[in-house]
C-alpha cells in the first residue's frame, strides 16, 4: 500500500468526520489494491434509516494512490431500526434468469440495499429480517415482503411504509478532504441548516454561509439536490441568537463552544433549557437560519415552543428588511 496515499486519506477522513468503522474498511479494501473501492456505513438519523457510501478510486496504471472525491447519502425516514444482532435478507429462487435448485440467500446490514435486491427479483423471492448466531448463522425473522412469479403479492403492515417509500439520495463531491463533512451532509439530508466558513466565490474570495438543501425546486443535471445559502449579510448569528435563552451549559465556555461547534454541523445538542419559574427541560436544539433563530424538540422529535425560555420574549420579530438585505448575500450552488 502506498503511505502517502494511506496518510493523505486519514487526514480527509478525519477533516470529513467520517465513521471509525467505514474508515478501518476502507483501508482494508485499499491493502488489497482494488482498482475501485465502496464501502457503506449507517449514520445517526432523527428517525428512520440514513446511510452513506464512500467512493475511492485508484490512480491510473501501476499509481497505487487512491482518490477520494465524493460520497453518497441515502435517507428512509420510514424504516424502523433493527436490533444490532439483526439483519435483513432476501430468499429467492431464480439468477440470472435460471430456476435454482437450492434458492439463494442473500443477507444486507442496509434496508435501502435489501428492498433495491428484492424488487429486482424476477421469481418467487421473500424479502426477511433474521437474528445473526453467535457462530454467524441467520436464524429466525420476520417475514417483511413476498414476491410471487417476479410480482410483489404480500407487504406485511408494519412495513409498508418503509418499502414504498422514497428514498432520499443526493451525491456530496470533495475535493482533498475539503467540502461538506458527513456529519454536515446528514443533517442537511434531514432538513437541517449547516455553517462553513471556507467557501469560495467564483471570483476566488473566501466566505462564510449557511447551508440548506432546496427539497422543493428541481435537482440539478447530475441529478442532485441544490443547496441555498444565508450568507454574513443575512440577519442571523449563532453565538448572539444563544446569548438570548436561558440555557444552563451556556455558563460553561467549553460547553458553549461545544453546542456551537455542534450546531453549525447542523446537530441538534441536548440541553438543559430553563423556563420563566425556572423549571428545567432537557431539550434538543438546533439552529434555523433562515428564519433568524433557534428551534427546540422535546427528546422524542416533538416541536417545542421557543418563548418559554427566552431571557426577553421578542415580539413581533421581523427580518423582512434583513431578508432583502441578505438577498446579494445568498446564494445558489450545486454542490
Amino acid at each position: 500500500m502506498n503511505r502517502n496515499s494511506l496518510e493523505d486519506f486519514r487526514e480527509q477522513a478525519a477533516a470529513l468526520k467520517m465513521p471509525a468503522g467505514m474508515q478501518q474498511a476502507i483501508e482494508k479494501q485499499m491493502e488489497k489494491n482494488l482498482e475501485t473501492i465502496a464501502v457503506t456505513a449507517k449514520l445517526p438519523s432523527h428517525k428512520g434509516h440514513l446511510e452513506v457510501t464512500a467512493h475511492l478510486k485508484r490512480g491510473a496504471g501501476d499509481s497505487e494512490y487512491y482518490f477520494f472525491n465524493k460520497y453518497d447519502l441515502a435517507y428512509n425516514n420510514k424504516v424502523k431500526p433493527l436490533g444490532n444482532d439483526y439483519q435483513y435478507a432476501v430468499r429467492t429462487d431464480v439468477k440470472d434468469g435460471v430456476v435454482l435448485e437450492k434458492p439463494l440467500l442473500r443477507r444486507f446490514d442496509s434496508p435501502i440495499a435489501a428492498i433495491d435486491f428484492f424488487n429486482k427479483q424476477k421469481g418467487n423471492s421473500e424479502l426477511f429480517t433474521g437474528k445473526v448466531s453467535e457462530n454467524g448463522k441467520l436464524t429466525g425473522g420476520q417475514s417483511l415482503a413476498t414476491m410471487n412469479d417476479g410480482k410483489v403479492d404480500y407487504v406485511t403492515r408494519d412495513f409498508q411504509g418503509a418499502y414504498r417509500n422514497t428514498v432520499v439520495k443526493n451525491t456530496v463531491y470533495v475535493n482533498k478532504g475539503v467540502g461538506f463533512n458527513m456529519t454536515q451532509s446528514s443533517n442537511m439530508l434531514q432538513g437541517g441548516a449547516a455553517h462553513r466558513d471556507d467557501l469560495v466565490s467564483r471570483a476566488g474570495e473566501q466566505y462564510q454561509a449557511w447551508n440548506v438543501y432546496k427539497f422543493d425546486e428541481p435537482r440539478d443535471k447530475y441529478g442532485n439536490l441544490l443547496v441555498k445559502q444565508y450568507g454574513e449579510g443575512y440577519p442571523f448569528n449563532l453565538e448572539i441568537e444563544l446569548s438570548n435563552y436561558r440555557i444552563k451549559e451556556l455558563d460553561s465556555p467549553e460547553k458553549f463552544n461545544a453546542i456551537v461547534v455542534a450546531m453549525k454541523d447542523g446537530e441538534r445538542p441536548v440541553v438543559t433549557a430553563l423556563t420563566e419559574t425556572g423549571e428545567q427541560k432537557k431539550l434538543q436544539m438546533e439552529a434555523a437560519p433562515r428564519f433568524g433563530n433557534l428551534n427546540f424538540f422535546s427528546m422524542d422529535y416533538r416541536p417545542v415552543n421557543r418563548e418559554q425560555f427566552q431571557k426577553v420574549v421578542k415580539q413581533g420579530k421581523d427580518i423582512s428588511a434583513g431578508k432583502e438585505k441578505g438577498a446579494s448575500q445568498s446564494q445558489e450552488m450545486t454542490m
